[in-house]
């Protein structure tokens, strides 16, 4: 039987299932029109920010015929404006379910649609597609989109679990020579962008320490397709925390040692999710490629402040925020880049606007984008990993590497 009829099976039987019901909602106007409040999104999830002051200048004329495919309960497939970019065409939108896809076309103010990405990836007319479907399913979409010639963006974690995914993922990208980009939020965070313009100027020296959480409370599980959210083991999804060393020197975790905690949730319990997980918080201990220290924590079940932050301390200064302390007294400019006057920064501390706008202006320049297949899978894979370790009570596990030449 094939993915897509499987998956169709499986959503004929969902009438009485949680899927069915936030769709349901979702038609009826029981969920929110515009977009996902914070109890799905977290707090870090709805925050913006504001637009840069720097106009905004063209590199092209060009319009890159886009593919959409996903609008779950986070609505990602339309989150990040490419409906909204002066270089974007939105030609075709997707989704497994009848009444998502006809929003999502709705929302991306776009006609044609298609009941499954196997079929829209079939389209010769689309250069791009944006993959915004189920987290175990993305390195499978990516790889289909990229073996019938497309571009491919893709919502985070890169892949799920799967570290043979990884490499079939990387290996997708490299025979294609077409440009493959993760949009991880906390790269165009505020901070996490100047982290990166001060450490590529010389202003930390190798890093000697960074840290990095992702803290989203969830003593409910989110919906979501085949109920992949309930019980998510959270380093399988570590790229928030992740990215403020990876995103920031664009280096690599080289072994972990990380430590769980049971969780008092009980969708956190072993004997009521998929992956018999019982972890609720993960807390990661790495060796980074600078031969430098991080901790990254990634947590479930712990109330209090929530959100994708970040810090680093290097041999030449140190920042917390946007406040750098060191040696380095020329910065340079450190604001995010200048948007599409029709593009909104968006949300996840303002970050969707920039990642879109960074995909579509690597291949528009014929440049590889930010946020490569090597900083995808190194924050990825890391991950995954760290939660081998963390079943072994910390044992100290080396972790595999991917290197990218732009």
């Amino acid at each position: 039987m094939d993915s897509l009829t499987s998956r169709r099976q499986f959503l004929g039987k969902l009438s009485g299932g949680v899927l069915a019901v936030a769709a349901a909602g979702q038609t009826a106007g029981r969920l929110p029109a515009a977009a996902p409040d914070a109890k799905i999104l977290g707090e870090s999830g709805v925050k913006t920010a504001e637009r840069p002051k720097k106009a905004w200048q063209p590199v092209s004329d060009r319009k890159i015929r886009v593919g959409i495919v996903g609008y779950g309960v986070c609505r990602f497939g339309a989150a990040f404006g490419f409906q909204d970019h002066p270089n974007v065409t939105v030609v075709a939108v997707s989704d497994l379910i009848p009444e998502r896809c006809s929003e999502l076309a709705k929302a991306c103010r776009c006609e044609k649609t298609y009941p499954a990405l196997e079929e829209m990836v079939k389209d010769d007319t689309i250069e791009a597609i944006f993959v915004a479907t189920d987290a175990p399913s993305h390195a499978q979409h990516c790889i289909d989109a990229l073996k019938h010639g497309k571009h491919v963006a893709c919502a985070v974690p890169a892949t799920f679990g799967s570290i043979e995914d990884a490499h079939r993922l990387y290996e997708a990208v490299k025979s294609s020579g077409l440009k493959y980009m993760l949009f991880e939020t906390s790269a165009f965070h505020a901070d996490c962008h100047a982290m990166r313009q001060i450490y590529r100027s010389g202003g930390f020296g190798k890093l000697v320490y960074s840290e990095g959480e992702y803290y989203h409370y969830c003593p409910e599980p989110i919906p979501s397709f085949r109920d992949w959210r309930v019980g998510l083991p959270p380093q399988w999804y570590p790229t928030h925390s992740n990215a403020y060393y990876v995103c920031v020197t664009g280096g690599s975790f080289t072994e972990v040692s990380c430590m769980g905690m049971p969780s008092r949730i009980p969708h956190l319990r072993p004997e009521n999710n998929r992956y018999k997980n019982a972890f609720g918080t993960e807390i990661a201990f790495l060796r980074t490629s600078e031969g430098g220290m991080a901790r990254m924590a990634v947590s479930w079940d712990t109330p209090g402040h929530e959100g994708e932050m970040g810090r680093v301390r290097g041999q030449r200064g140190s920042m917390i925020g946007m406040n750098y302390v060191g040696e380095e007294k020329n910065l340079p400019d450190l604001e995010c880049p200048p948007l599409p006057p029709t593009v909104a920064p968006g949300g996840h501390g303002g970050s969707h606007g920039h990642l879109m706008n960074e995909f579509i202006t690597a291949i528009l320049e014929n440049r590889t984008p930010l946020i490569n297949i090597a900083w995808a899978l190194n924050m990825t894979v890391a991950g995954i990993v760290s939660h081998q370790s963390a079943l072994k009570d910390g044992m100290l596990m080396k972790i595999p590497q991917f290197t990218w030449e732009s």
